[in-house]
């Protein structure tokens, strides 16, 4: 006799999202202040205002998006078990605020420091994100809330 197992009670995300966003800025950041040579060429007068409205409005989506887990009494950490559907507020446009506020964010810390490389590697945050992170996390939902969330996804993009 075979017994089955319940899937567990969370998406079983790779890493944590703010981890994955924070591996390759970093090691942009070092590349870009070791080796040098890979300045945007962007003016101050450009690059800060540019730089610091994006921050600003990254860490704003993200806090929109953990208000409204709270709202919901959820778990904002991808890493344990979701207790509702968050589907007001920012979630009404986008499926993944929070990620998309971190990738802004990412992107105006690299504007800031003037660093093409740290900006590419923006890239390769958002496909670990997306294929370790998203795809995760929309299959669980799917799992966990059924029709809801297939709704979800018809009405909501999934970034922007």
């Amino acid at each position: 006799m075979t017994s089955k197992t319940a899937p567990p009670d969370h998406p079983g995300v790779i890493a944590p999202p703010p981890l994955i966003f924070a591996i390759p800025l970093l090691a942009g950041l070092a590349v870009h202040y070791t080796v040098g040579a890979m300045d945007m060429g962007l003016p101050a007068l450009v690059r800060w205002p540019l730089g610091l409205v994006a921050i600003f409005a990254g860490a704003a989506l993200v806090g929109l998006a953990i208000e409204r887990f709270g709202r919901a009494k959820t778990n904002p950490e991808p890493w344990k078990p979701a207790t509702a559907l968050v589907t007001e507020g920012i979630y009404a446009r986008t499926r993944n605020p929070m990620y998309l506020g971190m990738a802004i964010t990412y992107a105006g810390l690299a504007i800031l420091w003037d660093c093409w490389f740290t900006l590419a590697l923006l890239l390769l945050a958002l496909l670990v994100i997306h294929f370790g992170v998203i795809l995760r996390e929309e299959r669980y939902l799917e799992r966990k809330f059924g029709g809801e969330y297939v709704m979800l996804k018809k009405r909501t993009r999934r970034w922007i």
